[in-house]
């Protein structure tokens, strides 16, 4: 995980302009978080974030219309601190002049959009977030399923990396083996990838190393995922206790995020790659409403109810037999 992103890399993947500060532009970013100044307007720099981008939109830029020449000069030079590594003005607004010259002497960049300020900070937030999360290495396979990332867990030698490459050979796509990156986008998405060492690549007992997207083409990989779902495969014993009507509604918590999770046994003769899919897609149909579980016990409650009227009918047609 790197400790920084430069402004230049933000420039590419964000799709900004370089207004002015063309050199630069290797001035890094330490933080996803984003300043929109405006007690900084106002004269107030006690809690000053010097080391975010510092975003200007149009209720920036107005408020400082209004103010005097003396004070707009004052308090943009003090936003230019050396830990600031960018300005961004949105709208395709024009560049302050007491904003340049500052930021000119300060050798800081101005970056510009034509995207309104609200938009380009989800933008920027979302590329920068995913760059400087902190990154959990989980040992497991993380497949994208039909579109439902899975992460298939269990013990070294379970079968995990024969499974995702059956799946693989069935139309799915492969987006780590081994070990899987992870970090949390926002409180409820997980994200994984793979370490840069084994891209695209998977290990197999018995044949060594193979490059999934050389075998199988660009279709058969992701760069990264959202982790819905976890499938951690277990070797069965006879003694062993698993879910059998699917209504103990496991989870496991990785980085605050809560991800459903299954336990399936593995056994000589079961085709796990089928039962996996099978259960992600159980999985996708219950977020859009349908529980196979409680179709289930309302069938057998009906039955039940069904069986308790015959059986009170019956004992009613007894006892009017006994009477006559």
């Amino acid at each position: 995980m790197p400790e920084s992103v430069t402004v230049e890399e933000l420039v590419k993947n964000v799709r900004l302009k370089v207004l002015q500060g063309e050199d630069y532009l290797q001035r890094p970013i330490v933080t996803s978080d984003i300043c929109r100044p405006a007690l900084e307007f106002a004269g107030y720099f006690t809690h000053y974030p010097a080391e975010r981008i510092q975003l200007l939109g149009i209720t920036e830029t107005s408020f400082a219309k209004d103010m005097t020449q003396a004070h707009r000069t004052e308090y943009m030079t003090k936003m230019c601190m050396p830990q600031t590594p960018c300005f961004v003005i949105s709208t395709d607004l024009p560049i302050p002049i007491e904003l340049s010259k500052a930021a000119e002497a300060a050798h800081i960049p101005i970056l510009g959009t034509h995207l309104t300020s609200s938009r380009i900070l989800s933008n920027m937030t979302s590329y920068l977030v995913g760059c400087l999360a902190k990154r959990q290495s989980l040992h497991g396979v993380l497949v994208d399923i039909n579109g439902i990332g899975v992460l298939i867990t269990g013990d070294s030698g379970v079968g995990k990396s024969e499974t995702a490459l059956e799946l693989v050979r069935r139309g799915h796509r492969l987006v780590a083996d081994d070990r899987v990156e992870v970090y949390a986008r926002d409180e409820q998405t997980l994200v994984g990838s793979a370490p840069a060492i084994l891209d695209h690549l998977m290990e197999i007992r018995g044949i060594g190393i193979i490059d999934v997207m050389n075998l199988y083409g660009a279709g058969a990989i992701m760069e990264s995922d959202i982790i819905n779902f976890i499938v951690h495969l277990e070797t069965w014993t006879p003694d062993a206790q698993f879910d059998r009507l699917g209504d103990r509604g496991d989870t496991q918590t990785i980085q605050g995020v809560i991800i459903p999770k299954v336990s399936i046994p593995v056994k000589t003769g079961r085709n796990l790659a089928i039962i996996i899919e099978s259960a992600a897609m159980n999985y996708r149909a219950e977020t859009m409403g349908y529980d196979a579980t409680k179709t289930f016990d309302d069938n057998l409650n009906r039955l039940i109810q069904q069986n308790s009227a015959h059986d009170t009918q019956v004992k009613e047609q007894k006892q009017e037999n006994e009477y006559d």
